[in-house]
């Protein structure tokens, strides 16, 4: 009988496409770090503060498998999760676009899609819970936008009209007239703004107003994981400053409700970009008076820990779990050692996710054709080839 969980995991690993489930599995590498980010999950969701760590490692070496196990170790906290790399699409420096991205992919906990706002809708229906998002946007918000919209979509009716402001609070922004026309339609009252919104620059009142309701529909905190930060280097000088000023939203003094943030940057950030793009330079350039807060930002990246290379030991761990797996996924017994497996691997390259993907080849290798034989290239002598003229001579 095939373990179909197991053949998933397997089929992810043989891909290279990094997995929660593969996450979820292999959780016991690089146990100092896991048990770092486990003490700030925990803090984080016990006393309701925000935190934020920084990690690099080199390409291939794991990176984007220990964010899937944060993914595993919040979930079993209680806690949700919002998990994007960052790309030319969604630039740090553009924080409207961060946050609908990462509406996009926020998972409820014991949940395998994304999505909340069905939960939200249901929630809502309670008048306390309600009451209090009210409170919250009326008085902890600095722009009353929000606070109008919410009231007009707890009111609202029409389903078409519904779905455009639940559209809104996963960051497909509505304009300031649309907002205003929905509350006066609901209520026969104009809506008055403080200020008119700027989605370039007011996208933190949504990422408080989340993470507080978030906190009311009873998690233990939100964990935002952006992986591929080092794609904050291909911006040009300005937009970079601008995306560690967004860093510092959600790392120095972040002013959201239980919420951990982690950022994964390879390592050769520090000499590529901020040393050879002169960080501090342009940083000195741009803010002469007020460096702060990138300057902390740039040396967190600087000071963040890096992901070191697995032990032999862990490795071994590693291809002992993937024989096991293996053999659950097409159910059979696979007669073969940890030790001749890593000394099969041996010479797949430096990047671990090759030679785990070398292990499962090998492995795949055992089960079809129960052999060890290997694929190599040779040299084809000249008696060996058969011509055109020999087929047609026989």
């Amino acid at each position: 009988m095939h373990d179909m969980e197991a053949r998933h995991i397997i089929e992810a690993l043989r891909s290279g496409v990094p997995s929660r489930a593969v996450g979820s599995y292999f959780t016991e590498a690089r146990p100092k770090l896991t048990e770092k980010m486990d003490r700030a999950l925990k803090l984080t969701s016990r006393e309701g503060k925000s935190h934020g760590m920084i990690i690099k490692g080199r390409y291939g070496e794991g990176k984007t498998h220990l964010l899937n196990t944060v993914v595993s170790m919040a979930h079993a906290e209680n806690m949700v999760v919002s998990m994007i790399p960052l790309s030319k699409e969604t630039p740090l420096n553009r924080f409207h676009l961060v946050y609908q991205r990462l509406m996009q992919n926020t998972y409820l906990p014991r949940r395998n899609q994304p999505g909340f706002m069905d939960q939200v809708d249901s929630r809502l229906k309670d008048t306390e819970f309600a009451n209090d998002l009210l409170f919250f946007v009326n008085t902890e918000l600095q722009r009353n936008r929000i606070a109008y919209l919410l009231k007009a979509y707890i009111n609202e009716e029409r389903t078409e009209e519904k779905m455009k402001m639940q559209a809104d609070f996963e960051g497909d922004f509505l304009s300031d007239a649309a907002v205003k026309k929905a509350y006066r339609e609901n209520f026969k009252t104009p809506a008055k703004f403080t200020e008119s919104f700027v989605k370039t620059k007011h996208t933190m009142d949504y990422f408080r107003f989340i993470s507080y309701m978030f906190e009311r529909m009873g998690y233990n905190g939100w964990v935002i994981l952006f992986d591929e930060a080092e794609l904050t280097g291909r911006l040009g000088k300005k937009q970079r400053m601008a995306a560690y000023e967004n860093m510092a939203e959600f790392l120095i003094n972040p002013v959201m409700s239980s919420v951990f943030t982690l950022f994964a940057f390879t390592d050769s950030y520090d000499d590529d970009v901020i040393e050879g793009k002169h960080d501090f330079d342009i940083l000195e350039e741009l803010y002469p008076d007020s460096p702060q807060p990138i300057q902390s930002i740039l040396n967190m990246i600087l000071k963040a820990p890096s992901l070191i290379p697995l032990s032999n030991k862990e490795i071994h761990d590693i291809l002992e779990g993937i024989i096991e797996l293996h053999g659950k996924a097409y159910d059979w017994q696979p007669q073969v050692s940890t030790d001749l497996l890593a000394c099969r691997i041996s010479g797949a390259g430096y990047l671990l996710r090759t030679r785990l993907r070398a292990a499962i080849e090998y492995l795949d290798q055992k089960y079809q054709y129960g052999d060890d034989n290997e694929v190599s290239s040779g040299k084809l002598d000249e008696e060996d080839i058969v011509s055109l003229d020999m087929i047609d001579e026989s």
